[in-house]
């Protein structure tokens, strides 16, 4: 399979090996050379403390409301 690396250094996996390989959007993935070969591997979120606390907090009046309640009402 092939792909084209765009001006941003973007690629996009095929829908096949996406689909093999179970990579959803959102799964990180770390990458690494090895022998000149391009090497990427899945992150289990378990494994990586920053994507293993990703999402646990929320904020149900938003960004807006916890400055408000935090800092005050802004004139």
């Amino acid at each position: 399979m092939k792909a084209i690396v765009s001006e941003k250094g973007q690629v996009t996996i095929p829908k096949r090996l996406r689909d093999r390989l179970g990579l959803k959007p959102g799964t990180a993935i770390e990458f690494d050379d090895n022998d000149g070969k391009l090497v990427g591997r899945k992150i289990d979120p378990a494994a990586d403390p920053i994507l293993k606390v990703t999402g646990i907090l929320s904020m149900p009046d938003g960004v807006d409301g916890y400055l408000e309640e935090t800092r005050g009402r802004r004139e």
